[in-house]
C-alpha cells in the first residue's frame, strides 16, 4: 500500500523509471511515507529470518 501510494503524484513513466527530472527532494509527507516504507520493509525482513532460525 505504502509503494503505490508514493508512485501516485508521479507521471505514469516516472513508475516504470523513466522520470525526466535529473534530482528532486523529498519534502513533507512523501519523505515520512519513504522511511516508513524502509522501515517497515527492514522490520519485515529481520521477522522471516528470525522465524528462519527459530524453525
Amino acid at each position: 500500500m505504502l509503494i503505490a501510494v508514493q508512485q501516485r503524484g508521479a507521471a505514469l513513466g516516472a513508475g516504470f523509471g523513466g522520470g525526466g527530472e535529473v534530482y528532486s527532494t523529498k519534502r513533507g509527507a512523501q519523505k515520512k511515507l519513504h522511511y516508513a516504507t524502509i522501515a517497515l520493509v527492514t522490520i519485515f525482513l529481520v521477522l522471516g529470518v528470525l522465524n528462519i532460525l527459530i524453525q
